[in-house]
């Protein structure tokens, strides 16, 4: 580098200064501004590229109880194979409507009921919930087909496809208390849910109903909430006023659980699909 041809004549001082100057360059090159070496391997790692794939926004999966706690022998019937959909990309929250001063070891019991009527007197093949909660926070597996699959659901009329439906076990009309266990336990399905197909819980999708008794005529795009109540897509009281009220916080918990940041003041999750699903 430093070398040079024998027909300029350069004064040996200058030949030094010269060199000492290139040698001075590349030793910055090694050493961080604030004063820290930085290894030569760190040269070769790719640099972080405006507008590249963002990291998902995973949760982990919460303790599920299996649906077999619940459903004995004697309840179980024959029923169909499971339907699937490829991913879940909203949550509907419901409430069973049911008595809510139980015993949560009574939980399995309310649940088989539950399942008892939705097979028996509404001739469905299976309970429509995906997940149930009880009052002290524990989630209990509901619709057959794997707590990790996107389970086609018949929770929501016009809605069931790419969706979740998770019941909190109890009535939750206006000044009702809703335990704070239930709420938490809620977010922490919903979290995991969305997760697995990195979507925001606080943001909003387009479902397009598939049933002309939903809120919507069937074939109609709906914009709605990702972390939706159960009237958001037909015509109900439920999740009644009371938990209606606590999705808010609900949405927040579940995206905290993602470990996604805190939006600016004024600024809200935009829409999690610019396609709407069709099913």
């Amino acid at each position: 580098m430093c070398a040079l041809r024998r027909r300029v004549r350069v004064p040996r001082l200058m030949l030094l200064l010269g060199c000492l100057s290139v040698l001075a360059a590349v030793l910055a090159l090694a050493v961080w501004p604030g004063g820290g070496a930085v290894g030569l391997v760190a040269q070769d790692r790719p640099a972080a590229r405006p507008g590249g794939p963002v990291a998902p926004h995973h949760a982990p999966r919460p303790p599920i109880v299996p649906r077999s706690v619940w459903l004995d022998g004697t309840a179980a019937h024959t029923q169909p194979p499971p339907r699937y959909d490829d991913k879940v990309v909203a949550v509907f929250v419901h409430h069973t409507d049911s008595p809510g001063d139980y015993a949560c070891a009574d939980a399995p019991r309310i649940i088989r009921h539950l399942y008892a009527g939705q097979t028996g007197a509404r001739s469905w093949d299976d309970i429509g919930y995906n997940f149930l909660v009880d009052r002290c926070g524990t989630i209990y597996e509901g619709r057959a087909g794997g707590v990790d699959r996107a389970v086609t659901g018949a929770h929501t009329q016009g809605f069931n496809h790419r969706t979740a439906g998770i019941a909190a076990i109890g009535t939750f009309t206006d000044g009702v208390p809703v335990p704070r266990a239930m709420t938490e336990a809620i977010a922490a399905v919903a979290a995991w849910k969305l997760g697995l197909a990195g979507i925001d819980p606080r943001g909003r999708t387009r479902l397009v109903s598939s049933n002309g008794l939903s809120r919507y005529p069937a074939g109609v795009p709906a914009g709605l909430p990702v972390l939706s109540g159960h009237d958001a897509g037909y015509r109900t009281s439920c999740p009644g006023a009371a938990l209606t009220a606590r999705l808010p916080e609900i949405r927040t918990s579940a995206a905290r659980l993602q470990g996604r940041p805190v939006p600016p003041a004024g600024r809200r999750p935009g829409w999690q699909n610019l396609r709407p699903e069709a099913h």
